[in-house]
């Protein structure tokens, strides 16, 4: 429809690559109808920083100068760049690993009597959950979870959001499980 308006079409594709892997595909497929497309090369990655954003030489050059214009910009960005290199050419077929894990601490907490994990959970590497007993107990889970030294992100009033990556391992998921499952205990108990 945008082209057949002569509109440009452009692709947030922050975690492309993650989407790619999950949906067994390639990046490329998924953005050959988008004139232009951006994705981090932090997320999932294992890049320090960085994104991208690719397009035709003309939106390249329009980008470039307005960049420049806003101030925007890094100097001395070689290193950064490298790292990016690094990144496109070694972290993305890894990116299956994440997923897996992904999956097995899903799978480990939905067999933990009173968290609901979300069936999206099962596609990348982030899985959404919830405390069923509420906002109350999410709080408490949250304490008892980073006291065991899991670190999981607030999603809404009782979700929280895990997400796997390169510096968590299988027994990183085997160790997040059972902390969970000593924190809903002493969560639902206190």
């Amino acid at each position: 429809m945008a082209a057949e308006r002569g509109l440009p079409t452009h692709l947030d594709g922050a975690r492309i690559f993650n989407a790619a892997i999950a949906l067994e595909t390639s990046a490329a497929r998924i953005a050959a109808h988008a004139d232009t497309v951006s994705f981090c090369l932090s997320k999932g990655l294992g890049c320090p920083i960085g994104s991208l954003i690719c397009g035709s030489r003309e939106f390249i050059a329009k980008a470039h100068r307005m960049r420049k214009m806003l101030g925007g910009g890094m100097r001395q960005a070689g290193i950064a760049a490298a790292a990016g290199i690094v990144a496109l050419e070694t972290m993305v077929d890894r990116l299956a690993e994440d997923h897996s894990n992904a999956r097995a601490l899903a799978q480990g907490l939905a067999l933990i009597a009173g968290l609901g994990v979300k069936p999206e959970s099962m596609r990348t590497n982030m899985v959404f959950f919830e405390v069923e007993e509420g906002p109350q107990a999410a709080s408490e889970f949250l304490a008892a979870m980073r006291e065991r030294g899991v670190r999981v992100g607030a999603w809404g009033p009782a979700g929280f959001r895990a997400v796997t990556h390169y510096g968590v391992s299988r027994q990183d998921v085997d160790r997040t499980v059972a902390a969970a499952s000593e924190a809903v205990a002493e969560t639902m108990s206190g």
